[in-house]
């Protein structure tokens, strides 16, 4: 494979998302954390690669990805991943969520070689990275960021229905880390708090220097001994899968170049505007900078 130089590299499951809202007529599309987070990524400037493991088959899945020129590397796999979501009440917040097909574990063996300020690993459920492979890239000398729903979220062999779970090797997995992404849920389940500075406070103990957790009403960020907060300013909530990959795709991207308080408040409005209509983030750098001077 070539040599993927860009600002931001994704690495997880492109997958088909069955979504069966509450009251409704269940659909079918391509989604997953990699997807959403690389196409808002992209829409905003930062120049972005993907690498995920799926059935070629269905590679056209990446093809909004490439309109956007983002860099896509496939590593073969028999599956492409496909994921049932549920919303049983009117509440967005709750799902029921069931893996029925997986396209396995990223290896560090199977990468591609990558030159990128950063490496976020994008995964939907605990069925896609190890701690082998983070210290692999570790070992490449990468930055390397993770949403903790990779290993919070834990596939069930036989049902293959997800549960939320406590993650044994936590503390090991993110002191590898420089920066972590998690939401109100996964940080009680791994610290016991749902307050969220607590929480974060925590993360810092465990070695990783950069914390951020969304919630319902907006993220909160913890760096150097700091925390910032930046509210959600969406006027409806239609749009509100893909909100924590959303929102950390646009801090990354931000943050780049930007302090943690700017990368904040830009990640808040730029998931704002995504929340408002299904789907990825289909707006603009200008878009967000309006919806940022409004707030």
């Amino acid at each position: 494979m070539y040599l993927l130089d860009t600002d931001i590299a994704f690495l997880g499951h492109v997958c088909f998302d069955e979504i069966h809202p509450f009251g409704g007529t269940p659909t079918t599309a391509p989604g997953s954390a990699v997807l959403c987070g690389a196409m808002a990524a992209a829409r905003v400037g930062a120049r972005v690669a993907v690498v995920t493991r799926m059935n070629p088959a269905d590679a056209h899945i990446l093809d909004p990805l490439r309109a956007l020129g983002v860099e896509c590397a496939v590593i073969p796999s028999e599956e492409t991943t496909r994921m049932r979501v549920v919303h049983p009440t009117a509440d967005l917040d709750v799902r029921e969520m069931a893996q029925t097909a997986n396209a396995g574990f990223l290896r560090i063996e199977d990468l591609p070689p990558i030159e990128s300020r950063c490496v976020h690993l994008a995964g939907i459920t605990d069925r896609e990275f190890t701690l082998d492979l983070v210290r692999g890239l570790r070992e490449r000398g990468c930055s390397v960021s993770a949403d903790l729903q990779s290993f919070v979220r834990q596939v069930d062999p036989t049902t293959r229905a997800i549960r939320f779970a406590d993650v044994p090797a936590k503390a090991e997995l993110v002191a590898q880390l420089d920066r972590v992404k998690l939401d109100a849920v996964e940080a009680k389940i791994l610290t016991g708090t749902d307050e969220l500075a607590t929480a974060a406070a925590r993360f810092a103990d465990w070695g990783c220097p950069e914390v951020v957790i969304t919630r319902a009403d907006g993220v909160l960020a913890r760096v150097g001994g700091e925390t910032f907060f930046a509210r959600f300013t969406n006027r409806n909530a239609s749009g509100r899968t893909g909100r924590g990959d959303t929102t950390f795709a646009g801090y990354l991207a931000w943050r780049l170049d930007h302090p943690p308080a700017e990368a904040l408040a830009f990640a808040a409005a730029l998931v704002s505007i995504k929340m408002e209509t299904p789907g990825p983030f289909a707006g603009t750098l200008e878009d967000v900078r309006a919806r940022m001077n409004r707030s």
